[in-house]
């Protein structure tokens, strides 16, 4: 490997920064998504879900006490702004969780554009050294012009590896971001119909007129 990345020239510096950086994001991602999927109740969610149906909020609340699911951390930011907008509150705590689940996939999409061009910048290179080595009697020594073509190669090699490397666990964790987008919207619909039914039938029964 030593002999490779010294074959392939000054750019295989950048490429194994890039590589590095790749495999930092990917393991942190994957850890971060591990936790969240341990995270995530669902039999906790349930009951959430059951007492917002009774109306019961400070039970909600209760139950909610120490749970690090994201899920129930909107719907108890809702739930806890419900005299003023539950709907804007959730939107809010959404946009920060769903911020947390995209961190640093910007420096993966940007390493999966970069690494290919650095790849091709290396081969520009070593294209030009292997015709500098033609021009300067290449012919008697064909080893120097074959060197020159390695390292466009190499470079181009790796550029590519670390592209295709990154793109999977890329589009991965942007599948694990959109389902957890539509799993917020599908909760946080439902605790807002809920909401609605329930001040509606505190309204009805307002406007019943009392015997007597």
């Amino acid at each position: 490997m030593i002999e490779i990345f010294n074959s392939g020239g000054p750019v295989m510096i950048p490429l194994l920064i890039c590589s590095l950086i790749s495999l930092t994001v990917i393991i942190e991602r994957a850890i971060f998504w591990t936790v969240v999927g341990m995270r995530n109740n669902r039999d906790l969610l349930a009951q959430v879900m059951e007492r917002c149906q009774e109306g019961d909020w400070e039970g909600v609340r209760k139950l909610a006490t120490g749970s690090n699911s994201y899920v129930i951390r909107i719907l108890v930011s809702g739930i806890l702004h419900r005299e003023y907008s539950m709907v804007k509150a959730m939107e809010t705590a959404a946009a920060d969780e769903i911020a947390r689940m995209r961190r640093y996939m910007g420096v993966m999409d940007t390493i999966i554009t970069v690494a290919p061009l650095l790849g091709i910048f290396g081969t520009v290179i070593g294209i030009i050294a292997s015709f500098d080595m033609l021009g300067g009697g290449g012919i008697d020594h064909p080893e120097a012009v074959t060197r020159g073509i390695a390292q466009a190669l190499i470079t181009t090699a790796s550029g590519l590896g670390i592209a295709i490397f990154t793109v999977f666990p890329y589009n991965y964790f942007n599948t694990r971001i959109e389902r957890a987008a539509r799993y917020i919207e599908k909760y946080a619909t439902s605790l807002e119909i809920i909401y609605e039914k329930l001040n509606g039938k505190n309204e009805s029964n307002a406007g019943e007129p009392h015997e007597g």
